[in-house]
């Protein structure tokens, strides 16, 4: 008879892709969960995964079986907290980490609907994990999606970045790729940080190569490198999300919209947190859901 327990360690292997990331996360030690595993598989009556030097594959199998079951564990894990929600541990504060451009454009205006207060916490995507990893923070939005034992992360939507360049700018016709990259090298860029984040990914996937670029400026806030662009010091890569609302049509403008890079978002918080409440509620809200 399969034991409850062999799904649980199963999901969690599959979401880690490695025995011991997942026994960590549950708690447990190495061997019970490989033991788990194995159970699980004596009743399947094969692999459910490719064991690899660095990580575990899932086989076709393995990603059937986890389509099936991962729903409905998650809807009984649900259920069974739900009937036990007078013992949840409650959030009198949410602390929220984010990028300060993001914040500012999608968090702020919904402060009003999360009903209960927040601590605010800014900087880099690195700096604010471990700021979730030391329990400093409860919920984060991020660009960056580590194999963190105890911490999920599900998609919340992808951000497009655009080169802008000053309204006053003339900008050559051509349909040369290559004539675009000498030209686009020979411009002043503004840049969020010295290492090019952005800026490099751009040159990676549409010109194959590194960029040998030495910014003008560097500044580490997105709505100041616009309102630069704005004064005609130079071009840089902005997020969509931030021309809609902050844009002037009238001192900067979008060029080559084609030469677009797209980044990913995540929502992350700790394992143990995930069915509390408060964090469930602002989930919904980022991902407008009602």
């Amino acid at each position: 008879m399969v034991d409850f327990e062999w799904y649980r360690s199963f999901i969690y292997i599959y979401k880690y892709n490695s025995v011991s990331e997942a026994a960590k996360t549950r708690i447990m030690t190495q061997p019970a969960m490989s033991q788990h595993l194995a159970s699980l598989e004596a009743e399947v009556g094969e692999p459910l995964f490719t064991r690899t030097s660095r990580k575990m594959v899932p086989t076709e199998r393995g990603k059937e079986l986890y389509s099936q079951v991962a729903p409905l564990i998650e809807s009984l894990e649900e259920t069974s907290l739900r009937f036990h929600s007078t013992s949840l541990p409650t959030l009198s504060i949410i602390r929220i980490g984010s990028a300060i451009e993001y914040y500012y454009e999608n968090i702020l205006p919904q402060l009003p609907e999360y009903n209960t207060c927040t601590v605010s916490h800014f900087g880099t995507a690195d700096q604010l994990l471990e700021l979730l990893k030391e329990d400093t923070i409860d919920i984060l939005i991020t660009s960056q999606k580590s194999q963190t034992p105890g911490i999920e992360y599900i998609k919340l939507c992808d951000e497009e970045f655009v080169i802008v360049a000053p309204k006053q700018m003339e900008i050559p016709h051509h349909d040369d790729q290559k004539w675009k990259e000498q030209w686009l090298f020979s411009q002043k860029w503004i840049s969020y940080g010295l290492d090019l984040p952005i800026i490099r990914r751009l040159w990676r996937e549409h010109f194959k190569k590194r960029p040998s670029i030495k910014p003008t400026h560097v500044i580490p806030n997105l709505h100041l490198i616009l309102k630069t662009i704005e004064q005609g010091a130079g071009l840089s890569l902005i997020p969509t999300y931030i021309l809609r609302n902050s844009m002037d049509e009238e001192k900067s403008k979008i060029i080559f919209d084609e030469l677009k890079v797209t980044n990913e978002l995540y929502i992350a918080y700790k394992t143990k947190n995930k069915h509390l409440p408060e964090i469930n509620h602002i989930k919904k809200l980022l991902l407008g859901e009602k």
